[in-house]
């Protein structure tokens, strides 16, 4: 069956998956409510790095703000953000915009698909409902629905869209079958058809649960040997060393998913009366990491002899991980917060974040390398490759003798480091 393909948000989930359909379905129309992102696209130019600049200069996808371009779409995928508010219960506002925009478009026969995580029975119990009311439709009569959630890993080459199984899913067994076989035409590594769309759900939230759970145990682990004076890394290198125990580090748990997905499915669990222990303890652990490393920067001060209010304290890394741009709910803004409560106003870099961003949404100014320098202690927050793939010697040289680095990542060795330097590690 021939189709249209109408992918709907830009971002690191959208852009790429509009590329790869653009080249099975031409003219794939590629929407996004920004202006500016579609014109910084249209010149070849993705800020978020996931799409090579050649795919998308060379890609037929249709780049567009205007919703009129998107009738006569035939499948619809929505790939906009769901955030966490203040609260930390979902954020559902751009789902429901998305719903509404497809509904003024969408026509008969159409099968809409949701890629955004959310808990189980948003797409049919939420967003269903609003696109029948906007369109006019009848559903399921009209217009089908389906889910198949995002598997993306920001700045993974390796786990690329098309090398990961894509779970799909549809309200019934033919809109399955359609769903499957569309994703099934971009997809090497196949597609997996869920039970139902509720099941996909789940299966997408949970993935990212397990893994902020095991990053707790990490760094729950990391602050108990904190206290014993033990490195945690020597720990984790030893106990490896058994077939079967998992690879799992400490570390700063940001980003849009693992720090976010956990509190949908928790949402929903007290929604129907169960109080989840387990899943919130582990959240509660790694939302608290930044100020925990902060602390731990003030505690080496004050050991130092060091006046700790006006110290001369570095941060190099301010996005979620390594090697990516995204500033989401990045944990080191915390430590930097933190940092603030106790008088210390740390000098920040970062290659890859945007300036302008930083500035505006959390108050930072990203500095010069070449002014990150002279410094009681230099937190090597986000060990991007920029800062690894120089000589050692560059970053020792920001600390005066008697300062500490303090390796969040592991990154460096610690008989790489000087005799005159501390070290710590989480």
């Amino acid at each position: 069956m021939s189709e249209r393909v109408a992918v709907i948000g830009l971002g690191y989930v959208g852009l790429p998956v509009a590329v790869a359909f653009g080249e099975v379905f031409p003219d794939t129309i590629a929407f996004d409510i920004s202006e500016r992102r579609i014109q910084e696209l249209r010149g070849g130019v993705d800020r978020t790095g996931e799409v090579d600049p050649f795919a998308l200069k060379e890609s037929s996808i249709v780049l567009t703000t205007d919703r009129e371009t998107l009738k006569g779409a035939t499948f619809f995928i929505i790939a906009v953000p769901t955030p966490i508010d203040v609260n930390r219960a979902p954020d559902l506002a751009a789902l429901k915009l998305a719903s509404e925009l497809v509904g003024e478009v969408v026509s008969k026969g159409a099968v809409i698909v949701f890629e955004s995580t959310v808990y189980p029975g948003v797409t049919e119990d939420f967003c269903g409902p609003i696109i029948e009311r906007v369109s006019g439709l009848r559903h399921p009569h009209d217009f089908a629905l389906g889910y198949s959630p995002e598997r993306a890993n920001p700045g993974d080459r390796e786990h690329s869209l098309r090398r990961i199984v894509k779970v799909v899913s549809g309200e019934n067994p033919e809109t399955l079958e359609r769903v499957a076989s569309v994703y099934g035409s971009i997809i090497d590594a196949g597609v997996y058809r869920a039970p139902s769309i509720k099941v996909a759900e789940a299966a997408k939230v949970i993935e990212n649960t397990q893994r902020d759970l095991n990053i707790a145990l990490m760094n729950e682990l990391a602050m108990i040997f904190e206290r014993l004076d033990i490195r945690t890394q020597d720990v984790l290198d030893a106990a490896a060393t058994k077939w079967n125990f998992l690879p799992f580090k400490p570390g700063f748990v940001g980003g849009h998913c693992i720090s976010v997905d956990p509190y949908y499915l928790t949402a929903k669990a007290e929604a129907e009366g169960y109080h989840p222990q387990i899943i919130l303890a582990g959240r509660r652990i790694n939302d608290g990491m930044g100020a925990f490393v902060a602390q731990q920067v003030v505690k080496q001060l004050i050991r130092s002899d060091i006046p700790v209010k006006g110290a001369s304290v570095g941060v190099l890394g301010l996005t979620f991980k390594e090697d990516v741009p995204d500033l989401r709910n990045s944990r080191v803004f915390d430590m930097v917060k933190e940092l603030r409560q106790f008088g210390i106003v740390p000098k920040v870099h970062d290659p890859l974040a945007d300036a302008e961003a930083a500035r505006r949404d959390h108050g930072e100014t990203i500095l010069p390398l070449a002014e990150i320098s002279d410094l009681q202690a230099l937190v090597l927050a986000v060990p991007h490759k920029h800062y690894l793939a120089s000589e050692r010697a560059d970053l020792f040289q920001m600390i005066r003798p008697g300062g500490t680095l303090f390796d969040i990542k592991s990154a460096i060795k610690p008989n790489e480091i000087p005799g005159n330097i501390k070290y710590w590690s989480l």
